[in-house]
Formats: structure tokens, sequence, C-alpha cells
């Protein structure tokens, strides 16, 4: 057995407490650029994110650089840091991706005897009465996520449901958006549900059929949302500013 010095200790529960200390800066940032505090094409340097945070530029700059490696910030070398400009042509990249994947795990689901455990599992989420659905957002937002993510895990392809994963994380700054009116809410359970019933019926082509119809119909709506916000915050800070 190895035993550490006293001074081994310290280092180790220092190393420990500096990562503790990026992880809550790198969540912090990463939600002010979710939640608009910090706008696209924001320019701003580590010592602006250490003095607000009251913190060591250290675990700023990790931070920053885990941010960066997911192409939420990027460096302006001598200039600081920016958030990435909104592209609109990444995400619907991203969006069509998602859309190839998820339409090939519904077939395979439809096809294989596997996968049967998640889907009890969504179907205790989704087929409810409209009296026993949730309200709250942020849930129902996770939730949705969850819905597509177990999708393509129930097909049973490990590196499918890896990729669709990262493509989730990429796009969950807009996506989450589709939470904000009620309607949507409603329509998230009943296409859901029609997708559910299709995949436990094994009507592969309907399945996929209304899957990408539900993709695209949240695409369009997050989109329309995300300019309209984009639009108010930036009203916002220029306001404040003057």
């Amino acid at each position: 057995m190895i035993e550490l010095s006293g001074n081994q200790h310290q280092g180790s529960r220092a190393t420990g407490r500096a990562g503790n200390l990026a992880e809550g800066i790198y969540h912090k940032l990463k939600q002010d650029i979710f939640d608009f505090r910090l706008l696209p094409g924001d320019r701003f340097t580590e010592s602006d994110v250490a003095d607000r945070m009251g913190v060591s530029r250290t675990p700023v700059r990790e931070a920053l650089f885990r941010l960066q490696r997911e192409s939420y910030v990027e460096v302006l070398y001598r200039n600081g840091w920016r958030v990435r400009p909104f592209n609109f042509e990444y995400f619907e990249n991203l969006y069509d991706v998602r859309t190839i994947l998820e339409t090939a795990a519904v077939k395979r689901l439809c096809e294989q005897e596997q996968g049967a455990v998640q889907l009890e599992d969504l179907k205790r989420i989704w087929l409810v009465p409209a009296s026993e659905r949730l309200t709250d957002m942020s849930s129902l937002s996770a939730l949705d996520e969850r819905f597509h993510e177990m999708l393509v895990e129930a097909a049973g392809n490990d590196e499918m449901a890896r990729i669709h994963r990262e493509i989730s994380e990429k796009i969950r700054i807009i996506r989450r958006l589709d939470f904000t009116k009620p309607p949507r809410v409603e329509a998230t359970y009943l296409e859901h549900g029609k997708v559910l019933r299709a995949i436990m019926q094994r009507r592969a082509d309907e399945a996929q059929m209304m899957l990408r119809a539900h993709i695209e119909e949240s695409r369009r709506e997050v989109r329309k949302i995300t300019l309209h916000m984009l639009y108010s915050a930036r009203a916002d800070a220029d306001r404040d500013a003057m």
C-alpha cells in the first residue's frame, strides 16, 4: 500500500479544490450563456470573470478552455475571449444529424426485440392522462431530451448513442427554449405518445415520419423563439449600457 506524505496529502487536497472551483466556474459561465446573460459575440477577459467571481485566473482559464472545446466560446489572442457568435447553420446541421440518428434508431427498434425496458420507462412518462402531465418547464425540457436519447440507446448501438448524446449537449442551448410556450408542452406529450405507439406496433415508416415531423416542428419553434430572445436580450443590454 502506498502512503502519501503530509505535503502530498495537502497537494492532493489543493488540486481537488482547484478542480472543484474550475468546475463551478464552468457551469456558471455555461448557464450564463444558456440564459443569454452572456450574449453571442460578447467579449471579456479572464480577469473580468475572475473579478466578478472573486477567484484567481487559473480556474477561470481552465473553465474557459473547457467551454472552448465544447464550442461555446473562442479565444481572441491578445484580446481575451468571446462568446461564439450564433450560427444557425451550425445548429441546423446538428439537427439534421440528430434526425438521421433518431430515425435510424426507430427503424431498428421496430425490427428487434431489445429495448423493451427503455420503452416501458418512456410509456410511464409520456403515455399519461392530461391531468398527470408535468408543467415544470425545466423538468420537461430534461425529460424531452431523455426521451430522444433513450430511443437511440434502446436501439443497442453504443457509438450511435454516444454521438447522439454529444449532439444533444451542443443543441441544448436552444432546444430547451421549446418549452417556454404552453402549446408546445401539450404538443410534445401528444407527439411523443404517437411515436411510442407506432414503435410498439412496429410501424417503422409511420414512426419515422412522425418523429421527423416532431423534430422539424421543434426546430422551427426554437429558431423563432431564439431570434426573439436574442433581440430582446441585446436590446436590454444596450439600454443598460446607456
